[in-house]
């Protein structure tokens, strides 16, 4: 099974032993080790080109099943102050309990551990592609970078079968390797980490520094810590699991941490560590960052955590709990001005439950696939001008691509190995294939993925500046198939030149490294899958008349969604298509976007070469290239 969080637990909120009375769950520490090997976690199964290409890498070292032991020495970071017996120091003895007589007895059973754990301790040949002035503060770039390379090492270990160690296995890797950004800790605004931005796994807060903890959710500064007087709350996440009251927008109540003893036994709880943080917080009157955990929309059993931006602790108070103990209670107000985080969330949970409601604001169809996708209706909305009921101009909704003389087979070519795993694309390859209609496999292959109808829901809107656009109503995992671009396959002079609805192969396309680097499961650079697209001819394909949902993606020179062509064989010809897949993490009510590329090359007077477009770009993103097309 795929799982995007940390195996929950029975834990209370400091890391303890189990609150059976108060029904606490907490997530499973990682601990800031080379190595994680007793921790059971549910899973299933842009950096430079010059650091693939170089001398005789030395070793990786990876270790073996005979050469894995327990490591004690826990750094601050991942092993918090606030944490219980249940997380304690490793114990060194095994064998005969202290003080046995019967050396008759059955002896401690030694654990083993599965050959296909992929942990890296080091390796001096890897290169981050992030400097150390990146590593202590970040921005936007960087941290996606970060999650981007976190996620593709998590796909591509679920492709070895690494079975329920593939988060920690991933998460250690990526901290042993230097894949990590904003490590002073600090209070306010992280530095590349929005509001609003998703998070499917506790410990990518933890890579881009935007909460520490793995296990408490309440993370502080302390005086060692840097802090002028401690400790100072500087994040809290909402679980759900305990009785904090989150439904309110603007506001929420947060329970403190603790309620048990080292036996497990309800108590009161305390004013320290992280409850005594946020009193702290309250009579200073610094932000707190809150990150609501969420039940995914998709999978009931998993959790999503949305950034929710700056809050300020308002007040605080006890009360008797559930256990018949007594509570601490935190009030959180959320600063006023900052862009919606979970609002939007909420506000897409009401809109995929009521799909038939017309009297959501600036509605125009409730369908404009008018029933083509049929799990998924896709609404047309404008709500820049809620009374303009103008609709996009006249075309007819189209799932598949169109061919002037239509044919119909299949093949597979993908090597033995599915480049899926759940819906999502493990590697970006020179050419993916996929099963066809003709093929004799079942409806339900794998490799059938990118030609059934849409899996997410997602809605037209009116942008600003952009014409129409099209977003999601639920939060998209990196690598999840979107839709595939559907229209008219024509040839250069069938194109119109007026014809803003055409995908063009030959295009000038800016390179980026989407793939897992093979460093981070201890293989050899060389062993890297190329990203070089293996298409042989130019493809044009225009939605103008016939589309689907694809030909309202508009363009952006930092995209969110990437393209990777997939082909199959009709009527023993080969036939390609164009897939749309999340490039990164996508927040729902994000506007989908891809890179259209450029037209034309031209060579600047220094003898530079630089691509060129025909249209004038209005993507407003830090590297726009100020054209497109």
């Amino acid at each position: 099974m795929d799982s995007s969080f940390l195996t929950d637990i029975p834990f209370p909120k400091f890391g303890g032993v189990n609150d059976e009375t108060q029904n606490a769950t907490a997530h499973v520490p990682l601990m800031n080790t080379p190595l994680l090997m007793d921790i059971p976690f549910s899973e299933s199964g842009s950096v430079s080109d010059e650091t693939h290409n170089t001398a005789t890498p030395l070793p990786v070292m990876v270790m073996t099943v005979q050469t894995i032991t327990p490591f004690n020495d826990f750094n601050k970071d991942f092993l918090p102050s606030d944490a219980g017996p249940s997380i304690g120091v490793i114990k060194k003895g095994r064998g005969r309990p202290k003080g046995s007589k019967n050396v008759k007895g059955s002896l401690k059973k030694q654990k083993t551990y599965a050959a296909n754990r992929r942990v890296v301790i080091s390796n001096p040949n890897f290169n981050s592609g992030i400097t150390e002035a990146e590593k202590e503060n970040g921005n936007q770039e960087v941290v996606n970078l970060v999650l981007m390379r976190f996620e593709s090492l998590r796909r591509r270990l679920c492709q070895l079968n690494c079975g329920k160690i593939v988060l920690t296995t991933a998460l250690t890797n990526c901290r042993n390797l230097g894949v990590r950004t904003n490590t002073r800790k600090r209070i306010g605004p992280v530095p590349g980490v929005e509001v609003g931005d998703i998070f499917y796994f506790w410990g990518e807060m933890c890579l881009v520094g935007l909460h520490m903890q793995m296990v408490a959710g309440i993370d502080y500064l302390t005086v060692k810590d840097g802090a002028t007087e401690g400790p100072l709350a500087t994040s809290a996440v909402t679980s759900g699991h305990y009785s904090d009251e989150t439904e309110e927008i603007e506001y929420l109540v947060y329970t403190g941490h603790g309620g048990t003893d080292k036996k497990g036994q309800a108590v009161d709880q305390k004013l320290v560590r992280g409850n005594l943080a946020l009193k702290a917080s309250k009579n200073k009157g610094n932000e707190v960052r809150v990150i609501r955990g969420e039940e995914d929309p998709n999978d009931k059993k998993k959790k999503n955590y949305i950034y929710d931006g700056l809050y300020i602790v308002s007040d605080y108070w006890t009360a008797i709990g559930k256990s018949g103990f007594e509570e601490y209670k935190f009030k959180l107000v959320r600063k006023p001005g900052q862009p919606f985080g979970y609002m939007n969330w909420k506000s897409a949970e009401r809109w995929r439950k009521c799909s038939s409601d017309n009297s959501r604001k600036g509605l125009i169809l409730a369908d404009i696939s008018q029933g083509r996708e049929a799990s998924s209706p896709v609404r047309l909305v404008n709500e820049i001008d809620e009374n303009n009921k103008e609709t996009p101009e006249d075309f007819s909704y189209k799932n598949s691509q169109l061919f002037m003389n239509p044919k119909c087979y299949c093949i597979m070519k993908n090597g033995g190995e599915s480049p899926y795993l759940d819906r999502i694309l493990v590697y970006r390859k020179p050419m993916v294939y996929k099963c066809g209609d003709s093929c004799a496999c079942l409806l339900e292959c794998k490799l059938r993925i990118t030609q059934n109808y849409l899996k997410i829901r997602v809605e037209v809107f009116k942008t600003e500046k952009c014409g129409w656009g099209l977003r999601s109503l639920e939060p998209i995992r990196a690598g999840t198939f979107i839709c595939e671009f559907t229209g008219m396959r024509k040839i250069i002079e069938e194109i119109e030149e007026d014809d803003e609805y055409v995908f063009d192969t030959s295009r000038f396309f800016n390179p980026f490294r989407w793939n897992c680097e093979p460093e981070l499961v201890g293989k050899d650079c060389w062993e890297q899958v190329s990203e070089v697209f293996n298409i042989k001819s130019r493809l044009l394909i225009s939605a103008r008349r016939n589309g689907n949902v694809s030909r309202f993606i508009n363009h952006s020179c930092s995209p969110n969604v990437m393209w990777q062509p997939i082909e199959s064989e009709e009527n023993r010809e080969p036939c390609i298509r164009i897939a749309f897949f999340a490039m990164r993490h996508i927040p729902l009510l994000t506007e989908l976007r891809y890179d259209y590329g450029m037209s034309q090359e031209v060579e600047e007077e220094d003898g530079t070469k630089v691509s060129k477009g025909s249209k004038i770009c209005l993507c407003d993103s830090k590297k726009c290239r100020g054209s497109f097309g």
